[in-house]
């Protein structure tokens, strides 16, 4: 949950500890292609050394679609990491929910700065709060000062519970029993809290739950088949690997199944690397937002990290090794690790490991890596692989 993530071809299964790709466009076939040997290596550290059980990292470009797994989908079976896997996306949820805010904005049912109390009377209130002081944009940019409310929650403590059902209004109030960070749009703090907001905006503004407004305005049109909504639904549909968490020399902890409404708008989203590419594509090309929304989208100020990140409304820029930048998001949810990015000229690559939290923080910067190395890879200044 929070930030540190058309159809054609076949799609690859691998090997415990091994890889594989699938070469797709207009001449699909078995043998997996020549290049991307960085990023091969990288994704067997993240199963060796780093201790992830499996990972999966499709890209595209304009020769098509490749698929690079290693690793295992369940440590008790050994089954291989399938390409073509569903998983939990943790914040890359914050992409589509900023989209569907943008797109009543386009609409002129919300407006960026207005303030929150407009939409959610009597919500932020109390403790030292006015929802007449945040705007709508302060909380899609995380410049609203609210703090997080998983600040207050350790896994072990959600999983007590684990199929219990969490109310949205009941998290955001965990949060706001704390002081205000800084005063709204002075400094930049991620806090779920703000997705949360987001979501029950969404919900009193058109009548609908956020996740019937994210189906019918983004899953359905674009037909991400593999995107959904779970509400309190425990299990991920389809194929899927397990989903693992791990502590110093504890065995791994399968936490594939509990119920998501404990990240609800901030990052309970279900999808698969071949739809967050597909959306992430949708996106930049206009297809989701008209262009004064996606500018506002992408309108950024600086995170104040080492990797120079700069965020802008659900949306993140980083540079590129290569030049230039990617925009995309990134996810950590109890089982799932997730980074998802496109590049303006249309490269697009997603990358999941079926570990989170992990024993080894090396794996973050593996995972930013391999998403940077297969970006640069299908880059215009470089060889095609």
């Amino acid at each position: 949950m929070r930030r540190y993530t058309y159809i054609f071809g076949a799609v690859c299964a691998t090997a415990a500890l091994t890889l594989s790709a699938c070469g797709t466009g207009d001449h699909a076939g078995t043998a997996a292609p020549p290049g991307y040997t960085d990023v091969r290596n990288i994704l067997q550290r993240l199963t060796t050394a780093d201790g992830a059980p499996g990972a999966l990292l499709e890209v595209r470009d304009t020769h098509g679609r490749t698929v690079l797994t290693s690793g295992v989908a369940n440590i008790g079976t050994h089954a291989p990491m399938a390409g073509d896997s569903r998983f939990r996306i943790g914040s890359m949820t914050k992409m589509f929910v900023a989209t569907v805010v943008l797109q009543l904005v386009s609409e002129q049912r919300v407006a960026l700065d207005a303030p929150v109390e407009q939409y959610l009377p009597a919500v932020i209130r109390g403790n030292g709060y006015d929802g007449h002081g945040i705007t709508v944009r302060q909380l899609l940019q995380h410049t609203s000062g609210l703090p997080d409310y998983l600040d207050d929650m350790t896994p072990e403590q959600i999983l007590k519970d684990s199929l219990g059902h969490h109310d949205p209004l009941e998290l955001v109030n965990t949060a706001l029993a704390h002081p205000l960070l800084f005063p709204p749009g002075t400094g930049w703090s991620y806090s779920n809290t703000n997705y949360l907001l987001a979501g029950m905006l969404i919900e009193h503004v058109t009548g609908r739950p956020y996740g019937e407004e994210v189906d019918q305005r983004i899953i359905q049109p674009l037909a991400l088949h593999d995107t959904s909504v779970p509400g309190d639904a425990p299990s991920i549909p389809g194929d899927h690997p397990q989903g693992y968490a791990k502590q110093g020399n504890a065995d791994p902890l399968d936490l594939t199944e509990f119920n998501p409404s404990i990240a609800g708008s901030a990052g309970s989203m279900i999808s698969s690397a071949t739809d967050l590419n597909q959306f992430l594509s949708s996106l930049m090309n206009g297809r989701l937002l008209p262009q004064p929304e996606l500018q506002a989208m992408m309108t950024t100020r600086p995170t104040g990290d080492s990797s120079n990140d700069a965020y802008g409304l659900g949306l993140q820029s980083t540079p590129l090794p290569c030049g230039g930048l990617y925009w995309g998001h990134d996810g950590g949810i109890m089982g799932f690790q997730t980074l998802g990015a496109t590049t303006p000229d249309g490269r697009t690559a997603t990358i999941m490991v079926n570990l989170y939290p992990g024993e080894n923080p090396t794996q973050d910067t593996d995972i930013r890596t391999a998403l940077a190395t297969a970006l640069c890879e299908t880059s215009p200044s470089k060889p095609k692989p």
